[in-house]
């Protein structure tokens, strides 16, 4: 927890425990906001998480940890995995959240989701023939290319370890969980909160299709595009996210009273 004023909870995506830090620690957000990142179930030193897993009960344990700090209102901040645990979270407690922000959430309901259902099946296959390790290789080389744990390191000190240390978490754990959820545009309809979805210009096609689903589904949502980013976009582009929710949430402030139960 950084800063004082309304909090803004940063929801943990997954493999990478501390892949929304780099946007948090921005003074822009900081120096004006009470920034709360917090480490899911089986990652960072976090307990233990057990099969099979959930993102309704991730949703479940954001709830509760803003209970827990007394939090009444939150802004809401999901990345990539755990964007399907913010959307969840806005619609299952739509009290809790004052405003949504999207980074490129997983395409796990559009039109190629079964490309990305196969591309994950292949990295679950590498995951039970040459192990964890393996499979982490694999699947980073595939995102970053063969320097993966130079950059990440250079970007993210110590996130190279973590990773390898919490990767059965996101074989064994997350990415089931992500294809046993379930959302429709009815569960969209219940978000309350205004929304932003923020997203990379060079993400990709998958990326592209969730951009497209998620502003038919929420119309009333804004739309930014960072120019030059990919799917690492909170590592490459920290600075100009940051901007872009700062003044998304000075344009959506929570009421006086709200912020604390």
């Amino acid at each position: 927890m950084r800063g004082v004023g309304e909090p803004v909870l940063f929801v943990q995506t997954a493999l990478t425990a501390d892949e929304l830090l780099p946007i948090a620690q921005q003074p822009v957000l900081v120096d004006r906001y009470q920034t709360i990142l917090y480490h899911r179930r089986g990652y960072a030193g976090s307990s233990s998480s057990s099969a099979p897993g959930s993102i309704v009960r991730d949703a479940k344990d954001a709830a509760a940890l803003l209970e827990a700090l007394g939090i009444e209102q939150a802004h809401v901040v999901g990345l990539s995995f755990s964007g399907a645990i913010a959307l969840q979270l806005a619609s299952a407690v739509p009290d809790r959240v004052h405003s949504l922000i999207l980074i490129e959430p997983p395409p796990v309901h559009v039109p190629s989701a079964a490309e990305f259902r196969v591309a994950n099946a292949r990295l679950q296959q590498s995951r039970r023939r040459a192990g964890v390790a393996a499979a982490l290789d694999e699947f980073m080389t595939l995102l970053m290319g063969q320097q993966w744990r130079s950059e990440m390191q250079r970007n993210l000190p110590g996130s190279v370890t973590q990773m390898e240390r919490d990767a059965a978490t996101f074989f064994d754990i997350d990415i089931p969980a992500l294809f046993t959820w379930t959302y429709t545009a009815a569960d969209a309809a219940l978000i309350a909160a205004p929304v932003i979805y923020v997203g990379g210009s060079d993400s990709g096609r998958w990326f592209a299709e969730v951009r497209e689903l998620l502003l038919s589904w929420l119309p009333q949502a804004e739309d930014v595009v960072i120019g030059g980013a990919d799917h690492s976009l909170a590592i490459s582009h920290p600075g100009a996210i940051a901007s872009s929710l700062a003044a998304f949430m000075d344009r959506h402030p929570i009421p006086q009273g709200k912020s604390s139960a």
